[in-house]
C-alpha cells in the first residue's frame, strides 16, 4: 500500500470565529478518509500558540491545560516544509512535516491571506485561495468595488474609517441617511460568521452598530437593506475552471442570519435546493462563479447572495473564502444536493490545492541578468 499522505489540519487561531473553527476542524478530521491521509492535527490559541497533538481539538473546545503540550511552528523555510518544535518546548520533540495544509481557520489570521502568506513562503500546498484572494474575500468593501468593475449587482453602500467617525460622527450619519436610509446593516469590513453585525432601524441602533463593529475592525461598512430579502447561498469548488452547486435558502430564527441563528439556537432551516426560478438559478450559479475569479480565488468559497422576494433581484451579497464545514454548515450540504459528498469533497480540495502547487512549481523564482552589475 503507498504511503499515506499526512494533511495538517490547521484550526482555532486569533480570531472572533475561533469556536466556530472547532467545530469545522472537528468535522473535517472526522470525515478525513484514515486509509487515504495521515492526519496532524494543528490547533492555535486564542493567544497564538501553536499545538501539533492528538488531544488538540479537545483540548482548545475544553479550554484544558495546554502548558504541557509540546509547542510546534510553522517556519517560512521550504526546507523543512513543515511544524518544527521551538527551542524553549517543555519537551524534547521532532519536527513533522507535512505533504499538504488545510485550513479551516475562519476570520481574521486565517482566513485574510496572512496565514497563506506563511504557507508559500514554506512552500506547502494548502487548500483554499492564495494570499490575494483569501485578502480579497474577507474585505468586503474590495470585494463590493472589483464585483461592481465586471457589473456583478451589490447593494448601495458606504463605509468609513472607525476613527474618522469618531471625529465626525454627524457627517457620517447624514450621508447614511441620505443614501442608504433605514434600514441597513452595518459590518465589520474584515470578518465573517456574523460577527459584529447589527441591523439598525433607526440612527441611535446605527450610531451603537457603528461602535460594535469598531470593536472587531478599523473599516467599516453600511449597506442598504435589501426589502423582503430571501438568503440565498451558492458553493463554489475549483481552481482555473470552477464550477457551482445548486443553491440553498437559509430560513433564519432571527430578523437576519445573525450569529445566533447561525450556531447558537438550532432553529434555522435550510432549504436545498432553493424554491427559485431555473433563469434565477442560472444567473446565481453564474454570479457565483464569476466573482469567484474576479476575486482571484481558487480551492473553495461560499457565495451568499440576497434575492427580493416578487421581483427577483439579485444582489452579491459576500463570498467566503474558508466556509464553515460543521455538520450544520451549507458548503458541504450544497454539494451534497449536487450529487458530492462531504468525503468526496475534501478529496476533491486536497487534489486542487496539489495541483495548483504543482503549476506554481513549474514558474521561475530566480533570474540571471547578462552581467553582474550588482557586485559593482
Amino acid at each position: 500500500m503507498p504511503n499515506k499522505l499526512r494533511v495538517g489540519v490547521i484550526f482555532g487561531g486569533r480570531s472572533a470565529e475561533h469556536e466556530v473553527s472547532l467545530v469545522s476542524a472537528t468535522s473535517v478530521i472526522n470525515a478525513l478518509d484514515k486509509e487515504k491521509y495521515e492526519i496532524l492535527p494543528i490547533g492555535i490559541t486564542p493567544e497564538g500558540r501553536w499545538l501539533s497533538s492528538r488531544e488538540a481539538v479537545a483540548l482548545l473546545k475544553e479550554r484544558g491545560n495546554i502548558d504541557s503540550l509540546p509547542e510546534h511552528i510553522l517556519v517560512p523555510d521550504p526546507r523543512k516544509r513543515g511544524l518544527v518544535p521551538l527551542q524553549n518546548s517543555s519537551k524534547e520533540t521532532s519536527a513533522h512535516a507535512v505533504d499538504v495544509v488545510f485550513p479551516v481557520l475562519h476570520g481574521t489570521y486565517g482566513e485574510d491571506g496572512t496565514i497563506q502568506g506563511l504557507f508559500e513562503l514554506a512552500d506547502i500546498p494548502y487548500v483554499g485561495s492564495g494570499v490575494l484572494g483569501s485578502a480579497l474575500g474577507m474585505d468586503k468593501v474590495v470585494q463590493k468595488q472589483l464585483l461592481r468593475q465586471v457589473r456583478i449587482p451589490v447593494t448601495p453602500d458606504i463605509w468609513f474609517l472607525h476613527s474618522d467617525f469618531a471625529q465626525d460622527a454627524k457627517k457620517f450619519v447624514a450621508a447614511i441617511e441620505r443614501k442608504l436610509r433605514y434600514p441597513c446593516f452595518v459590518k465589520p469590513a474584515n470578518l465573517g460568521s456574523s460577527v459584529g453585525i447589527t441591523k439598525a432601524h433607526n440612527r441611535k441602533e446605527l450610531v451603537d452598530a457603528i461602535h460594535l463593529a469598531g470593536e472587531y475592525d478599523l473599516k467599516i461598512l453600511v449597506e442598504r437593506a435589501v426589502k423582503r430579502a430571501r438568503e440565498i447561498e451558492c458553493s463554489v469548488l475549483g481552481n482555473d475552471d470552477p464550477i457551482a452547486s445548486v443553491p440553498g435558502e437559509i430560513i433564519p430564527s432571527n430578523e437576519f442570519y445573525d450569529y445566533d441563528a447561525k450556531y447558537v439556537d438550532g432553529k434555522s432551516t435550510a432549504i436545498i435546493p432553493a424554491k427559485l426560478l431555473k433563469v434565477v438559478v442560472k444567473k446565481i450559479q453564474s454570479y457565483a462563479v464569476n466573482g469567484f475569479k474576479v476575486l482571484n480565488c481558487s480551492g473553495m468559497a461560499r457565495v451568499d447572495f440576497l434575492v427580493s422576494r416578487g421581483a427577483n433581484a439579485i444582489y452579491f451579497n459576500e463570498l467566503n473564502t474558508i466556509p464553515g464545514f460543521t455538520s450544520i454548515s451549507m458548503y458541504p450540504k450544497l454539494w451534497q444536493a449536487s450529487g458530492v459528498s462531504y468525503a468526496e469533497l475534501l478529496d476533491r480540495l486536497i487534489q486542487l490545492a496539489l495541483e495548483r502547487h504543482r503549476g506554481k512549481a513549474t514558474l521561475k523564482t530566480t533570474y540571471r541578468p547578462k552581467a553582474d552589475w550588482y557586485k559593482s
